[in-house]
């Protein structure tokens, strides 16, 4: 009695999986075969539509690829007294140490200091993207007692720059042609004083239609918050007063993102740049920052309640890098490849008057009455035609 009950109920149970299990494999092949229809409709519908793609969609991706292979090359160019801390901000920026071997000189050798040009490159490389940094640092300027004409080196090397790249761009191999044209130039103010001192404002007249200027509130530790506003007020109306053209961040498109919108908002504000630099890091809050140690407190370089570091590298790196080359491309270099060309043309057309035999006259310019006669005169020619016709 009891193995026949045994016996229908394992028979029972074996027929229940048995069932089930015929229906789990109806379900999975029935599923399999309505995904394979779908992506068959999809493929149907891709091949319908593939007609009218071209394949031109895909050339930001091509250039991307080619400049990442490339390579991106970018010209830094810091400028300002001794002390204010240019060295120690460039490294900060680019987490690189271009000043190993620098020499600080004393007070006396200062002296006899004259303004140097001095370059610093380094291959940087941050996720398969590589960079040539060139600092160009100026030692010596704005450290004499006479500061008379101390811009005049810097501005002397910013044109030999534009000189050498128009050769090369008008020689016969320009394939490989080396751009060292200065695309950024940092200038650093004192955080004393109040405002802009005359040597300040002359290297900036002397550089700003050369150079995309930036200028930079040093060592903003030094003040404080009410300190450091009244001293950017002051600097923005003395740029604006004496006529000194610094670089103009770009307007935003309308269909940026808002994130990028509020961050250009917040870089116009915020300029002129009240930055810290420091090589060291310290404890602050259980964590390891860069930073100054004093005996009353920390400061934090990449803290924005502190200073404008954090505002700077993105606006410097991350932002406007490409628009800052593109400025100084197709302005500050196009003005000075124009008085290049208009010099050459000059020059040729005096030398044709002196080796003619025959004086060559300057062509009048036609006054607004003369132009009016011509044009009537062609009009009443086309009016004969038409009427002969």
């Amino acid at each position: 009695m009891n193995r026949s009950l045994f016996a229908t109920f394992f028979i029972s149970q074996f027929g229940f999986f048995f069932f089930f299990s015929i229906l789990s494999l109806y379900l999975i092949i029935w599923t399999y075969f309505k995904i394979a229809r779908y992506k068959l409709k999809i493929a149907r519908y891709k091949l319908r539509n593939d007609k009218q793609y071209v394949g031109f969609a895909t050339l930001p991706n091509q250039v991307h690829r080619k400049s990442v292979k490339k390579g991106f090359d970018f010209t830094l160019m810091v400028a300002g007294e001794s002390g204010l801390g240019k060295s120690t901000l460039v490294n900060s920026l680019f987490l690189t140490d271009l000043y190993k071997d620098r020499k600080l000189l004393n007070a006396e050798e200062r002296i006899n200091q004259t303004v140097e040009i001095t370059k610093h490159t380094v291959d940087i490389e941050e996720k398969g993207v590589k960079l040539k940094l060139t600092i160009v640092d100026t030692p010596g300027f704005g450290d004499a007692v006479n500061n008379n004409e101390c811009w005049g080196p810097i501005t002397d090397y910013t044109d030999q720059q534009f000189e050498q790249y128009f050769r090369d761009e008008s020689g016969l191999n320009r394939k490989n042609i080396l751009d060292n044209r200065v695309h950024c130039c940092l200038y650093f103010i004192p955080p004393f004083g109040h405002g802009l001192r005359p040597v300040d404002v002359e290297f900036m007249k002397a550089l700003h239609e050369k150079v995309n200027i930036i200028p930079l509130i040093s060592k903003a530790d030094c003040l404080t918050p009410s300190e450091v506003k009244k001293l950017k007020d002051r600097v923005r109306d003395e740029i604006e007063h004496f006529g000194i053209k610094v670089y103009q961040f770009p307007e935003c498109d309308s269909d940026e993102e808002e994130e990028f919108k509020q961050m250009d908002k917040e870089l116009k504000e915020c300029t002129p740049f009240a930055v810290i630099g420091s090589n060291t890091v310290v404890e602050a809050r259980g964590q390891r920052v860069r930073g100054r140690l004093y005996p009353w407190g920390i400061v934090e370089v990449e803290n924005q309640s502190h200073c404008d570091f954090v505002k700077l590298r993105n606006m410097l790196i991350r932002s406007h890098m490409h628009d800052l080359k593109d400025v100084t491309c197709d302005v500050h270099y196009e003005n000075y490849r124009a008085h290049c060309i208009q010099e050459m043309t000059s020059k040729l057309a005096q030398d044709n008057r002196t080796d003619s035999p025959l004086p060559i006259l300057p062509l009048p310019t036609p006054d607004v009455e003369t132009e009016k006669l011509i044009k009537m005169k062609d009009e009443e020619e086309i009016h004969k035609q038409f009427i002969v016709k």
